[in-house]
C-alpha cells in the first residue's frame, strides 16, 4: 500500500530552509555593512559631527571606531565647529583618527569655528577643508583660577586647611598663589603646549618650528590657515565630500552616513538643555581645568 504523502508537513520543512537560508544572508549583509547604518547600494561615506565644548571624548571615539570597521564606509568626514575643550579628550580623538587613518581616509571639514582642541582634532586628518572666513588655530594651552578669598573676608567666612605637602592646595580659590606655584603651573602648561606644537606639526609634516612661530594662542581666518599650512584646501561641507570621494576612490553620488543618536524630547528641549548648559557653564568656570580652548567664545 503506497505511503501517504502529508503535504503540511513538506510546506512547513520548505519555510523552515528558506528561513534559514535567509536569515544567513541576512547575517551576512548586516556583518559587511555594519549595524549602524541603512542598507543601500551606494558606496558610503561616514559623518561625525563634533559641535560645542569638547568635555568627553567617548561617544566621538565610539563613532570613529565603528565607522572603522564597518567595511561599507570607504571615508570618513569630521565636521567641527567647536572652540575647542579639554586637553585629554581632544589627544583622545587626535590619536583614534591617526588609528583610523590607517584604515580609511579621514577629512576634516571645518565650520564656523575649529580653535585649539578643534584644530588640535583637525590635524590628525589626512586633509583639512575650511571656508575662508571660519575662525581657526589658537594654538596654546589654557588654565583659568577663580578667587573668593575676598569675598570670603566680606561675609565673614575663613577657611582652614590642612595638607599634607606644599603644593597640596595648589590653585586653591581661597588665597593667592605664591611665585613659586605659579612657576610650577608655568611649566605644566609649557610641556602641554609642547605636546600641542608636536601634535600639529607632525600631523601637519610642518617643521616643528614654523607651528612654534604661530603657536601664541592667535587665531586665524581660514585663508590665512592654508597660507601657513594649517589647512589644505577652502571649501564647504559639499566640496569636504567631494574630496572624499576622490580620495577613496568612491565613484558616483556616495551615501552620507550619520551615526544615531536619540533625540531629545520637547522637555529637554525647552527646560532641561538650557539648565544643563547653564550648570555646565559654571561647572566650566569654577572648576580648574587644563584645556586646548579659545577662551574668546561665547558658549
Amino acid at each position: 500500500m503506497a505511503k501517504r504523502k502529508h503535504p503540511i508537513l513538506t510546506v512547513i520543512i520548505v519555510l523552515a530552509i528558506a528561513i534559514v537560508i535567509l536569515g544567513g544572508m541576512m547575517t551576512f549583509i548586516l556583518s559587511f555593512f555594519g549595524n549602524n547604518s541603512k542598507i543601500s547600494f551606494g558606496e558610503k561615506i561616514g559623518v561625525i559631527l563634533i559641535q560645542g565644548t569638547i568635555t568627553d571624548a567617548g561617544t566621538i571615539l565610539m563613532e570613529l571606531d565603528r565607522f572603522r570597521r564597518n567595511r561599507g564606509i570607504k571615508a570618513i568626514i569630521l565636521r567641527i565647529d567647536s572652540p575647542g575643550g579639554g586637553v585629554g579628550p581632544s589627544q583622545e580623538i587626535y590619536r583614534e583618527v591617526l588609528r583610523t587613518r590607517k584604515e580609511k581616509k579621514v577629512i576634516a571639514s571645518l565650520g564656523s569655528v575649529a580653535a585649539s582642541g578643534g584644530y588640535y582634532v583637525a590635524a590628525s586628518a589626512d586633509k583639512i577643508m575650511a571656508n575662508g572666513g571660519t575662525i581657526t588655530g589658537s594654538i596654546g594651552v589654557l588654565m583659568e583660577f577663580v578667587r573668593f578669598q575676598d569675598l570670603l573676608k566680606k561675609i565673614g567666612v575663613s577657611l582652614e586647611v590642612m595638607k599634607s605637602g606644599e603644593y597640596k592646595d595648589l590653585g586653591s580659590p581661597h588665597r593667592e598663589m605664591s611665585e613659586r606655584e605659579k612657576m610650577l603651573i608655568q611649566n605644566l602648561l609649557s610641556d602641554i603646549q609642547d605636546q600641542f606644537v608636536r601634535a600639529v606639526a607632525d600631523g601637519r609634516s610642518l617643521p616643528i618650528e614654523k607651528v612654534e612661530e604661530i603657536a601664541d594662542g592667535r587665531i586665524f581666518s581660514g585663508a590665512e590657515a592654508m597660507k601657513l599650512g594649517l589647512v589644505d584646501e577652502l571649501g564647504n561641507f559639499q566640496d569636504a565630500v567631494n574630496l572624499a570621494k576622490q580620495l577613496s576612490g568612491i565613484r558616483g553620488e556616495p551615501v552620507l552616513v550619520y551615526p544615531k543618536r536619540s533625540r531629545p524630547g520637547l522637555w529637554d528641549i525647552l527646560f532641561r538643555s538650557a539648565s544643563e548648559s547653564f550648570a555646565k557653564m559654571l561647572e566650566q568656570r569654577l572648576n580648574t581645568k587644563v584645556l586646548y580652548e579659545w577662551d574668546g567664545y561665547l558658549q
